[in-house]
């Protein structure tokens, strides 16, 4: 008996709590939209925010209350998620396109010039607060990674002092842009091949001094597009995406290389020639001297 009743007691409390949770539950419950539910599972749960919306769970509800939003606001997921939603919800996916970030800056350590040696919290954006920056190019790349840092997909880091992207590994969330003090990154269809390397809205003379990697706005590349893809506007030029065709007639007229074309085969750097052996010396042959033959 002394076994059994504290067993009976913990059995009892055990029974009536059950029920008070039962009745809980009934009372208390909030009843769930499966679309919702069905919407939120094909989502991939980054929660970057790249969709417009404050999460997965957001974007979900918008678009089970207004299917008529659009399917293809999640860039992590592409076309193959955003035809699920539209296979949830009954409507069209549509054609999307793949997008990737595109870095607006080359003003690497070998072509940007430096004005001080910053030492201090190592981010673009603690940075930025002194002087606007550590290049004599306000407009450009600070090197110090605040946009590799974000990256969820590891597809951005720093090379030579300027943030470069791995089109293989990046999404087009937009997380590195958000990040960036300077404005130089932004998200592009990944189908477009020539782009331009610059942010620089100065005068060319000035830019000139800055980087030599720089955009002079010298209209070169606006003469030579024939589909009229390329203007240039505050000494800039820009690319319509939906008008270049990859031709990379803009990026052979570039006299600065600012824009620089993928598609275009690099030809690898030759190999330094050896310089020519001189030829040695000929060894000179010993003289042999014979002694006069002996007068008899």
């Amino acid at each position: 008996m002394d076994i059994l009743i504290p067993v009976l007691l913990v059995v009892a409390i055990g029974f009536v709590l059950a029920v008070i949770l039962t009745i809980a539950s009934k009372i208390f419950f909030v009843p769930v939209d499966e679309t919702v539910a069905n919407l939120r599972a094909e989502l991939p749960g980054a929660n970057c925010g790249a969709c417009g919306f404050a999460g997965c769970d957001d974007y979900a509800n918008a678009l089970a209350e207004n299917p008529d939003l659009g399917t293809g606001l999640c860039p992590v997921g592409g076309a193959g998620v955003a035809g699920k939603l539209a296979e949830i919800l009954g409507v069209e996916a549509g054609n999307l396109e793949p997008q990737v970030a595109v870095v607006m800056c080359n003003g690497n350590a070998d072509a940007a010039k430096t004005i001080m040696e910053y030492q201090g919290l190592s981010t673009c954006a603690a940075a930025k607060q002194l002087f606007g920056g550590l290049s004599a190019c306000p407009y450009g790349c600070m090197g110090l990674g605040d946009c590799a840092a974000a990256c969820p997909y590891d597809a951005i880091q720093v090379c030579n002092g300027v943030a470069v992207v791995n089109r293989e590994q990046c999404v087009g969330c937009g997380i590195c842009a958000k990040q960036c003090p300077n404005h130089v990154i932004r998200i592009a269809p990944a189908k477009n091949k020539v782009i331009v390397q610059c942010n620089s809205k100065d005068k060319g003379a000035v830019t000139r001094k800055a980087c030599s990697n720089g955009c002079i706005g010298c209209k070169k590349c606006e003469k030579a597009c024939k589909f009229e893809a390329v203007t240039v506007e505050n000494n800039l030029a820009m690319i319509d995406p939906e008008k270049c065709k990859n031709c990379g007639l803009c990026a052979k007229e570039c006299p600065t290389g600012a824009i620089i074309n993928m598609r275009a085969k690099r030809k690898p750097a030759a190999a330094p020639v050896a310089p020519k052996a001189e030829a040695a010396p000929k060894a000179e042959e010993p003289k042999v001297e014979v002694p006069a033959a002996e007068e008899k």
